[in-house]
């Protein structure tokens, strides 16, 4: 079923808040309930969703104003998203919706009242368990949309200037009107998009969009202990404002999240900050014990095996996993214990498990020595 919770209540947003304030409400909170950050999380996918239902709507204004008088029965009504069951929808389904906002680094997006923000960005980096346990320094790469340095911003070819919007009259919003002239609206001018003036002669590098995609090249510090999914953020070093809103881009920058991939590892398993290793022991070890160096990420470290250690049993090393990102303290390599069999013996050793188990106290025996059962298994069947 479709939320019946009120849209501007799921988006932390006043009635009176414009399409930009909502776009940075549902981005927001999109990010932190995103599925690739909430893997197997049913309660979030959920809210997921419930984020993208309230944001188109309130992105439409039609839908805006109906459910403004008349609520979610007035959408049903009108065939709107109250009507569309949310709650069957893949969230794949909404992706167009949230790449928007999220991937195509174009529009801009309100920050403070009076201040104009830019898009936040988001790029990945790739640790090993290494780089978790240690820290380190890695160097992205990401394209982001920055101020035309030929125009500085404003679109319009060198030499001239952009002039008033005939459509507004300068003043950069128009009014609308609907349901029969029953309700009027002021609202950015299509024309100008906000702006109060248009180009006539477009600038040769942006082609009058007074931003150009630039590379940019950045180190960053990675912290201790950092987790699948987390993301650094960067602090300005997002896109500027739109030109709509600043043409010079003054104002505040976006930031950048850096959402960090750890890589499997060889032999070890992470469970929150420990550390899980499966390690191989021989029949002997486990039987009579042993003294075995186990590998870790410090190094190699000495392990005693009891006498009649089973297979899949324990055992715990303090201090050697990964460390608390926010106490630094290391938790635990756990180290499971893996009884192998060999696959080839030598006549002796042969020769000592039989003798094993011709003293071993149980009820079933082993195979015959030799090929001789099988020959003989395969002439009872004419083989």
């Amino acid at each position: 079923m479709p939320t019946t919770r009120d849209y501007y209540e799921i988006l932390s947003i006043e009635k009176t808040a414009d399409g930009d304030e909502i776009k940075r409400a549902y981005r927001r909170l999109a990010m932190k309930y995103h599925p690739d950050r909430n893997p197997n999380d049913v309660e979030a996918e959920a809210k997921f969703k419930e984020c993208a239902e309230a944001y188109e709507v309130l992105t439409d204004d039609g839908k805006r104003k109906v459910y403004d008088q008349f609520g979610h029965e007035g959408l049903r009504r009108g065939g709107g998203p109250a009507a569309h069951d949310f709650s069957r929808m893949d969230v794949s389904d909404i992706f167009s919706m949230f790449n928007d906002i999220f991937g195509q680094n174009q529009g801009g997006r309100g920050g403070r009242r009076g201040v104009a923000r830019g898009y936040d960005l988001e790029t990945e980096v790739t640790l090993t368990l290494t780089d978790v346990l240690n820290g380190c320094e890695r160097d992205v790469e990401f394209t982001r949309l920055d101020v035309c340095e030929k125009c500085v911003g404003s679109g319009a070819k060198s030499g001239t200037k952009p002039v008033k919007c005939p459509t507004c009259g300068g003043q950069g919003k128009v009014q609308q009107t609907g349901l029969g002239g029953m309700f009027r609206m002021v609202v950015a001018c299509p024309a100008c998009h906000g702006r109060g003036s248009v180009v006539k002669e477009f600038c040769d590098a942006c082609r009058g969009k007074g931003r150009q995609p630039k590379k940019r090249n950045l180190s960053i510090k990675v912290p201790a202990g950092i987790t699948e999914g987390q993301a650094i953020r960067v602090q300005g070093e997002g896109e500027p404002p739109p030109p709509e809103m600043s043409a010079s881009g003054e104002g505040q920058r976006g930031d950048l999240h850096v959402v960090v991939r750890v890589e499997e590892h060889e032999r070890f398993r992470r469970e929150g900050n420990h550390l899980v290793l499966e390690m191989p022991i021989s029949f002997p070890q486990a039987a009579l014990g042993a003294d075995v160096q186990v590998p870790t990420l410090d190094g190699p470290k000495p392990l005693s095996v009891p006498r009649g250690t089973q297979h899949e049993q324990m055992f715990r090393l303090d201090g050697l996993g990964l460390p608390d990102l926010r106490t630094g303290r290391r938790a635990d390599l756990v180290v499971v214990a893996k009884l192998e069999v060999p696959t080839k013996l030598t006549s002796r050793q042969e020769e000592l498990l039989r003798e094993f188990a011709g003293i071993e106290d149980q009820s079933g025996g082993v195979s015959p020595q030799g090929d001789g059962f099988w020959k003989k298994i395969k002439d009872a069947f004419g083989a």
